[in-house]
């Protein structure tokens, strides 16, 4: 599979951006997917993931709980994420990412960078105070 992430953009504090990961090569819906993200000297972290279609569930850190959304639309092979109340800590560089080779997210609720194999190219997003 191949991911392409956009819509990072520049925001001031309170606003929203909806991120998209557009997948080719495989079937979304088929595998785990999850967004992550990595601040400047700061290891990269999760942020949100979705299982495969039958199941559906989403998981979500804490630090993004009632403001991230995260969705997938099977027609546009597309997943998003809507975030809400940005705030300058959630300045980072974002990765769509999936687990197309079983590697381990689907029994976690907060999975690692290593139960995915496939990472998009990451899109900035950048909050002002």
């Amino acid at each position: 599979v191949q991911l392409q992430a956009f819509g990072g953009g520049l925001v001031q504090a309170g606003g929203f951006l909806r991120l998209s990961c557009a997948a080719s090569g495989r079937t979304l819906s088929s595998m785990n997917m999850g967004w992550f993200r990595q601040a400047p000297g700061k290891e990269r972290e999760f942020v949100a993931s979705i299982r495969w279609s039958s199941d559906g569930s989403r998981y979500y850190a804490d630090f993004v709980k009632g403001r991230f959304t995260i969705s997938r639309d099977n027609a546009k092979n597309t997943l998003y994420l809507q975030m809400n109340n940005l705030q300058p800590e959630d300045t980072a560089v974002y990765y769509c990412a999936a687990d197309q080779e079983y590697s381990g997210s689907y029994y976690y609720t907060s999975p690692k960078v290593a139960h995915f194999d496939h990472w998009g190219q990451g899109t900035q997003v950048t909050v002002s105070s």
